[in-house]
């Protein structure tokens, strides 16, 4: 019989109400958590800009009722040159399923003042798990 109360058990990074942040610090805080093992619950009322990337993570799962936002790239709200803007848009996409990939490719990436908001449940009938 297993000893379940020495078992280990995987990390847990809660995401609660999510204003954003810096791509590439986002970035390499995805990648702490994947090396770990760890798995991404996003639950709070908010999941905007950066956060968003958590739906790459290799174990997450969203609450039907999050609000997650989307826009393009920029430097802290400046526009990006041409070739800045499609290398952070790629690197963004590259964290979501291919779906939503495509559609933040096409129309969310595009939006630079504001968000294209989406809910938990709209995600959920896109393939992301439910919490």
């Amino acid at each position: 019989m297993p000893d379940l109360l020495h078992a280990r058990q995987k990390p847990l990074h809660i995401v609660m109400n999510d204003r954003g942040g810096v791509v590439s610090q986002r970035k390499a805080e995805i990648q702490k958590i994947a090396a770990a093992g760890g798995r991404v619950e996003i639950r709070g009322r908010v999941c905007l800009s950066s956060c968003t990337m958590y739906l790459g993570a290799p174990d997450v799962c969203v609450y039907p009722t999050t609000s997650f936002g989307f826009h393009g790239p920029s430097n802290h709200g400046r526009p990006l040159g041409s070739k800045q803007f499609e290398y952070w848009s790629k690197v963004i996409a590259s964290y979501y399923p291919a779906d939503l990939a495509r559609w933040y490719m096409k129309t969310a990436r595009h939006i630079e003042k504001g968000y294209y908001n989406l809910t938990g449940a709209q995600l959920i009938a896109l393939g992301i798990p439910a919490c």
